[in-house]
């Protein structure tokens, strides 16, 4: 697998229920830059998709190939080792909400102190200060101290954000990140994680719905319908021929 290349999948597939597959055979290249929108109608398979790469959910079959590592195959203390590098932005924030901001933003580090330094909340000096900086650019720099249960929905997925952040990922994942936020949120949820990962180079997948977002925010869209991938390339390249392939129907397009 080239340098420039993350993650790798090969011959994807998932089945809930034998005998019908939500994922055919997904081939898939991400790079080391650049945020891909995963678009397409609910059922096709889209959160399937990011939760089998971070094996949230076992594929029933193929490669998911992560820096040359085969993530479909690792189990245990090896699996665990590397999901640490990969970020994961969830639709519903998965917050802990009677803990504040900070502890919330810190807990993208368990995976990497002992079992009592977390209980204990005793992180290195250097995580703090990492976590600081991270509400700093999420815009949350005053709300450190804050109950996450206290915070509005767009406040919330900046925590979400800057918590995978905190990881140090090599991939970020968002599954459906702006489908609970108003439209100006949204906007603003999605440029933030774009301006992240071009600043910190870390490649983002975005699962969602908005067209408009995708067209205005990725590098890339990748277009699903029917569990398999019928469009993908830049924006531009984004026709009403492909939206008819990927949503079906025309009556809907304006």
């Amino acid at each position: 697998m080239a340098a420039t290349t993350a993650l790798v999948l090969r011959g994807l597939s998932m089945e809930y229920v034998r005998g019908k597959p939500v994922l055919r055979g997904i081939d898939l290249e991400v790079g080391t830059e650049g945020l891909t929108a995963i678009i397409g109608p609910s059922g096709t398979g889209k959160s399937t998709l990011i939760r089998c790469i971070n094996r949230l959910v076992d594929p029933t079959a193929g490669e998911i190939l992560f820096h040359g590592q085969d993530l479909a195959r690792l189990r245990g203390e090896a699996l665990r080792h590397a999901r640490r590098r990969i970020g994961m932005v969830f639709q519903e924030y998965n917050l802990v909400e009677r803990l504040s901001v900070m502890e919330n933003v810190l807990s993208g580090r368990l995976g990497y102190v002992s079992p009592w330094k977390a209980w204990m909340r005793k992180y290195p000096q250097e995580d703090i200060d990492r976590a600081f900086e991270l509400l700093e650019i999420v815009g949350l720099a005053a709300f450190p101290n804050q109950r996450a249960d206290s915070l509005s929905g767009g406040q919330r997925q900046r925590v979400g954000i800057a918590r995978a952040v905190m990881q140090r990922p090599q991939l970020l994942l968002a599954d459906e990140p702006t489908s609970s936020l108003d439209p100006k949120t949204s906007v603003e949820i999605m440029e933030l994680m774009r301006d992240i990962g071009r600043r910190q180079s870390i490649p983002v997948m975005v699962n969602m719905h908005d067209v408009e977002l995708a067209r205005r925010f990725a590098d890339r869209i990748v277009g699903m319908s029917g569990g398999a991938i019928v469009f993908d390339g830049p924006p531009g390249d984004l026709a009403d021929d492909h939206l008819k392939g990927i949503y079906g129907g025309e009556g809907w397009l304006q």
